[in-house]
């Protein structure tokens, strides 16, 4: 311990400008999420305002007995499962992919046009995209046009319990598909050439190059990635959300987050929201814990 410390101190004095310039990143951390951690304890209290944090009673786990309990468990649990699941099946591979695509193209000018172009949805606000979804989606709007176009009726799709998902998910990799591209092209500019031309002069052709090479070069990336969106596998933002659904698709929409904002911030039921959020977040960490270890032991990558 006294041997840690003294080379602990002796790391501190050659590079104390880069502890310097860590400490604002500590206090950051220290205020905005290690701090606000102590407010988890009203999950097991009946929180009032007006008796603060230190004079509420204690209730025990009867806030998460009342949410398992709930109605709507199954239906919050599901549809939050489902509409991660999608889009961890069909959202995780897309950039991916067309990293892959771009990394073969040789026109530069070409090349920066299409990362561009898909990068600009990512910077868009979330009302806009949402604005542009519903207005698309109307009966008059652009989406039934193609539909009628191929000989369907018009409808409005945002009513409809059984679109929502594909909506949202589709969506979703839209807005995001180019931004994520970025972790992978960076990867896929680190492979060495030289492996690209030995594998030329055996014989190989850009599908056996892809698979011998390129891809088992990213691979570390992509696991560390997915491990990390395993562990937020249950985290769907309610932003999105609340701004497209509507009571005809709660059946198909509603999940826990857009739940917690209306028990705590419409009905202000602190200590039951509370309880739903600790909850969500102990299955995301259980989820990250187990990823990590399956690729631990399959693959030679993980976190920790």
């Amino acid at each position: 311990m006294a041997q840690l410390s003294k080379t602990l101190k002796k790391d501190m004095q050659r590079n104390w400008s880069l502890y310097i310039l860590a400490v604002p990143v500590v206090i950051y951390f220290l205020l905005f999420s290690y701090k606000p951690m102590y407010g988890a304890l009203i999950a097991f209290k009946d929180f009032s305002p007006g008796r603060g944090f230190s004079r509420s009673p204690w209730v025990g786990f009867v806030n998460f007995i009342r949410f398992f309990n709930s109605p709507y468990f199954f239906r919050l649990v599901r549809n939050t499962f489902l509409i991660s699941f999608y889009g961890l099946l069909f959202g995780f591979p897309a950039p991916i992919i067309l990293a892959l695509l771009l990394n073969e193209v040789r026109h530069s000018v070409f090349k920066r046009t299409i990362q561009t172009i898909t990068y600009l949805p990512h910077f868009i606000s979330m009302i806009v995209i949402c604005g542009m979804i519903t207005d698309f989606s109307l009966s008059t709007g652009l989406f039934n046009d193609i539909i009628l176009f191929f000989g369907g009726q018009r409808f409005p799709l945002l009513q409809q319990p059984g679109l929502y998902r594909p909506i949202y998910i589709t969506s979703d990799i839209w807005q995001g598909i180019g931004w994520g591209t970025i972790i992978y092209l960076s990867a896929l500019s680190a492979i060495d050439p030289q492996l690209y031309e030995a594998a030329m002069i055996d014989g190989a052709g850009k599908i056996r190059q892809l698979f011998a090479i390129t891809i088992p070069s990213i691979t570390p990336t992509i696991i560390i990635l997915l491990i990390l969106r395993v562990g937020q596998l249950l985290s769907v933002g309610y932003e999105k959300t609340l701004l497209l659904y509507n009571p005809a698709t709660y059946e198909t929409a509603d999940i826990i987050s857009t739940y917690v904002y209306r028990v705590g911030l419409l009905e202000q039921n602190w200590s039951y929201s509370t309880a739903i959020g600790l909850f969500n977040s102990a299955i995301n960490f259980f989820l990250l814990v187990m990823a990590n270890m399956v690729s631990r032991k399959v693959s030679e990558t993980s976190l920790w």
